[in-house]
């Protein structure tokens, strides 16, 4: 057994092998300790090698799907080794001590699952391929649930920002080109043999695996997609190992139809997810009000690739404006789409070998829900040139819906064993065979009430199971009166406390039912082999029919989430225009919105003319949050949604670009302002005139004098070489005098005012530069101890001084007591009126004393004024 465990160990590679042993699948040595690690299970031995134990776990294989679970999210790859022939036929090909052959099934990686339990729904599994080839990466992607294949391509500086939109799950390529995205992306990588991606075999293999029609469809990819295409598809045929799923034929993906946006901008803005890795609280999150799973899915994909074609954004927001502007309509389409299940997963799984009678079920009631939706709809007036292009799709599976009505029961089951799932009057052959089980499971109930009556013994049962079939038992009390030569019963069995008998009587209906019940397994199980074939020859057909209802409960999910917040249509305009009143942030919108505070809209006009601002302000005023929503508002708007604002007139964004907040990446050595220049200088080789940029608080990490440097550059390049539309948030003051000779930066700050000791926080933006920072002010806010606040309010006020006479930006330092012994000796700046009244307990006090306090406190403020 040990050595058949090796040749398959040595075929699994770098998987974990899951070695099945009657109930269980096995794990041995490392296997086996890093398995019990991961999922927490007891870690035991079986035999020995070498004289030591064998480390040995196992997992139960009706349970297998959740340790699998458990595995993959933990990072692993799983190979299924399975018995390919049952005892008996190992005994009559062997002998008695013959092994069971056994051999991997599958291999269970990151990117190929199918199973409804290993995945989310709401999220696509992309497996990526990656090749190289004249100068560029070829990039192959694919959702083996549903079968989606893209590919495209992008040079070394892109692929990064490709790769982070993508989000893949596991990304597989040769050594040279996977070493480019080593230690950079969360993904499950597996490095595959060159040959796999030769691009001079790409056209063969491709062929081979999607048809000869296929050939012609080929030649518009370029070198790089093809071997890409091809690495992936060899990596799909080795994990399936001969149950190879569907796969559509590749689309081609232009990445200048699309918004690039980077991975540090992704995380920044928190489009997909938050800063914590969760989706909740993400601007997806924000506005998913999808109602199907394939729908969330096309959303999130919609969002993390926002358009960069005006015709096609018009064609989506005018479906979103259809449902906007009727909500009857939406409702009506919503509950429709509410009721249908997730067909192109569905169908994921038909193909791959691995869809249950419930699947093709699920295939059924999606496509006669799409054609109820195509004739609720069409009857609908002007209806907008998007939903004409879809509603053909949703139709033309009549023959097929029919099929499936008359063969599969209403629910069918998620397991084919015990049968039952083709339809009673389907086959009149197969119904025969049922009424034969029936009428023998009839006979024999009828056998056991005469046996109880001859033999006098009311306690007879006529029972079944797997290993005897179906024999008499009685009590061993009555065992003695069966075991007479005259009684008809043949003895087959004795336990505790009842005896076991068979009869030629029994035996005969046995054989009726055993045989009638295997006969109609066997035709059912071909009926639905037919019927598998005959969904996989419309595949094509099928899938584009799921499409269509995503983009539907896409459009109207936008729409109603438009209606909620009473967002508005965004116009497209030409130029360099970024024109938003009344803009604000979807999710921290929603976030106030659930405590009663409302939001504070600011409003956004960036031109040729006036296409750089300057943002300053205090710290909490609303800097960061301006800058983002705007951010937000392009992405929305590009994507084909409503946007949160009173009205919004843009130009399209070619490359958004967001350096907000930074950390430390220990793990490639860079600081947190080493990050900062990182992500800074990306934005200052990639901006062109058509991007928009947010930059919050450049050159903060390093000192004042080289921090205010760098952000001073930074303006002057971003406003005279990239020529973007940009919003800069800063703290340093000095840069305001950038306004007096760059022509196109003007200045804006949020509003702050103290009053009566405490900063209040307007959240307002104005024009012109912001009076002061409100550091003290803030720090305050936070409970920094008071005698450090005088103590610093003691040094900001001898730097303020130094710099008013020497004209330079700070001085005054040589004679300042830092050392000094106490921070009490700083001037006393507190308000003493405020000290007595926090320092008075009010629940101690009696109505006389408190009276009394009253009039002292009254004679204070006449004495201070």
């Amino acid at each position: 057994m040990m050595e058949q465990y090796f040749a398959l160990k040595e075929k699994a590679e770098d998987c974990l092998l899951f070695y099945r042993m009657g109930d269980f699948f096995e794990l041995f040595y490392d296997d086996a300790k890093l398995a019990a690690a991961a999922l927490d299970i007891a870690l035991t031995s079986r035999g020995k090698n070498a004289g030591e134990a064998i480390p040995m776990c196992g997992v139960p294989v009706h349970a297998a799907e959740n340790y699998l679970a458990k595995l993959i999210r933990a990072g692993f790859k799983v190979a299924i080794a399975e018995q390919i022939e049952t005892p008996e036929e190992a005994k009559a090909r062997g002998g008695y001590k013959a092994l069971v052959a056994r051999d991997i099934i599958r291999f269970v990686t990151a990117g190929t699952l199918t199973e409804d339990s290993l995945l989310d729904a709401k999220s696509d599994n992309m497996l990526v391929a990656l090749s190289e080839a004249q100068g560029q990466i070829g990039i192959a992607t694919v959702d083996i649930s549903t079968g989606s294949f893209e590919l495209t391509h992008v040079t070394p500086l892109e692929l990064s920002a490709e790769l982070a939109r993508i989000s893949p799950s596991e990304i597989v390529g040769p050594a040279s080109v996977m070493s480019l995205v080593a230690g950079s992306i969360n993904s499950v990588t597996s490095e595959r043999q060159k040959s796999d991606f030769d691009s001079n075999r790409a056209e063969e293999r491709l062929g081979r695996f999607f048809g000869k029609d296929a050939g012609h469809q080929l030649k518009q990819f370029s070198r790089a997609e093809l071997s890409a295409a091809s690495g992936l598809v060899a990596y799909v045929e080795h994990v399936s190992q001969g149950e190879v799923p569907y796969l559509h034929k590749p689309v081609q993906r232009r990445t200048p139809d699309f918004l690039m946006i980077d991975g540090p901008t992704r995380i920044s803005l928190e489009i997909e997810q938050t800063l914590g890795g969760k989706r909740e609280g993400s601007l997806l999150a924000c506005i998913d009000r999808t109602v199907t799973a394939s729908g969330a899915r096309l959303l999130s994909r919609d969002i993390a690739a926002p358009l960069y074609d005006t015709d096609k954004i018009a064609e989506r927001l005018g479906l979103v404006q259809w449902f906007h502007d009727d909500p009857a309509l939406r409702d009506d389409v919503r509950s429709a789409l509410k009721a249908l299940p997730d067909i192109g997963r569905a169908l994921g799984r038909i193909s791959s070998g691995r869809g249950s009678p419930r699947d093709v079920g699920q295939v059924r009631d999606g496509l006669s829900g799409a054609r109820d939706l195509r004739e609720r709809l069409s009857t609908q007036i002007g209806l907008p040139g998007l939903m004409e292009q879809l509603l053909p799709t949703l139709d033309g599976h009549g023959a097929m819906v029919d099929l499936l009505e008359r063969a599969l029961v209403e629910t069918p089951p998620t397991e084919m064993a015990s049968g039952g799932y083709i339809a009673a009057g389907y086959d009149a052959a197969l119904d025969e065979l049922r009424s034969a089980g029936s009428d023998g499971r009839k006979s024999i109930a009828a056998l056991e009430a005469r046996y109880r009556e001859a033999t006098g013994i009311n306690t007879l049962k006529i029972k079944h199971n797997a290993v005897l079939g179906y024999f008499v038992e009685v009590p061993a009390r009555h065992g003695d009166a069966l075991m007479t030569q005259d009684s008809g019963f043949a003895h087959r069995q004795t336990l505790a406390g009842v005896v076991r008998f068979n009869s030629p009587e029994l035996h005969e209906e046995a054989m009726r039912v055993t045989q009638a019940g295997a006969h109609a397994l066997a035709a059912e199980a071909a009926h639905f082999e037919e019927l598998i074939a005959k969904l996989l020859s419309r595949s094509d057909a099928i899938a584009t029919s799921a499409d269509s209802l995503s983009r539907i409960d896409v459009a109207a999910a936008l729409a109603e989430r438009a209606a909620e917040g009473r967002w508005c249509r965004p116009e497209f305009v030409d130029g360099n225009v970024l024109a938003i009143d009344g803009g604000r942030h979807p999710v921290v919108e929603a976030s106030l919105s659930a405590t009663g505070t409302p939001f504070v809209a600011n409003d956004c006009d960036l031109a040729s003319d006036n296409r750089l601002w300057l943002v300053s302000g205090p710290n909490m005023g609303g800097k960061s949050t301006f800058l983002r929503q705007n951010a937000l508002i392009v992405i929305l708007a590009q994507a084909g949604g409503f946007v949160p604002a009173s009205s919004a007139r843009l130009s399209l964004v070619d490359r958004l670009f967001s350096r907000v907040g930074a950390s430390d990446n220990l793990a490639q050595g860079q600081s947190t302002f080493m990050v900062e220049m990182v992500e800074t200088a990306a934005i200052l080789s990639q901006a062109t005139e058509n991007s928009f940029v947010i930059l919050d608080e450049v050159g903060r990490g390093t000192s004042t004098y080289d921090g205010l440097a760098l952000a001073w550059a930074v303006v002057e390049a971003v406003h005279e070489t990239n020529r973007c539309r940009c919003l800069f948030a800063t703290h340093y003051h000095e840069l305001t005098r950038l306004a007096d000779r760059l022509d196109s930066l003007s200045l804006h700050h949020v509003r702050a005012r103290e009053w009566k000791g405490d900063l209040v926080l307007m959240h307002e933006l104005a024009r012109g530069p912001a009076d002061r920072s409100y550091g003290l002010a803030v720090a305050k806010l936070a409970g920094i101890p008071k005698p450090v606040l005088r103590r610093a309010k003691a040094v900001l006020d001898k730097l303020e001084a130094g710099k008013a006479e020497t004209g330079g930006l700070a001085a005054g330092l040589g004679d300042l007591p830092l050392f000094a012994a106490s921070l009490g000796d700083a001037e006393e700046t507190t308000d003493k009126l405020r000290d007595a009244l926090e320092a008075l307990d009010i629940d101690a006090l009696s109505p006389r004393e408190a009276l009394e306090q009253l009039y002292a406190l009254k004679a204070q403020v006449e004495e201070e004024s």
